[in-house]
């Protein structure tokens, strides 16, 4: 019987690496760039369905690599590797390690933002789809 040893990662170390990894913007910074900056929603499609920044490209978290990826059928034209993206979540959690998986890619202007959908509801910020 082979024994699994545990992996030296936790959630909790890679989240702090994303994080370190990935430039944190707050809701202040996120509406500034909200109409230049394509904005990606990784939250599951229930998430999305109940509400969404406008104009946000979705791309679930558990579809991530397949749709960034250009060489990929699923793969949409905006979403290019020197567009300036910001990232979002219900709060910051799924959409710091989205965006350190982005720049894995090689997408160049990635950003997160802190606090997510629910920061930008909570600041009054605009929504479809609620």
């Amino acid at each position: 019987m082979t024994t699994v040893q545990p992996s030296s990662k936790t959630m909790q170390s890679m989240l702090a690496a994303a994080q370190a990894k990935v430039p944190q913007i707050d809701i202040v910074e996120a509406r500034a760039r909200h109409g230049r900056a394509l904005f990606v929603d990784v939250r599951d499609q229930h998430e999305v369905a109940a509400g969404h920044i406008p104009g946000a490209l979705h791309v679930p978290r558990g579809h991530l690599e397949f749709i960034a990826d250009p060489a990929s059928p699923s793969h949409p034209s905006q979403l290019a590797s020197d567009a300036e993206l910001v990232i979002y979540c219900a709060a910051g959690g799924r959409s710091a390690l989205a965006a350190a998986t982005l720049q894995e890619m090689g997408y160049a202007n990635v950003s997160n933002l802190v606090g997510g959908y629910a920061a930008w509801v909570n600041t009054g910020g605009p929504t479809e789809g609620d």
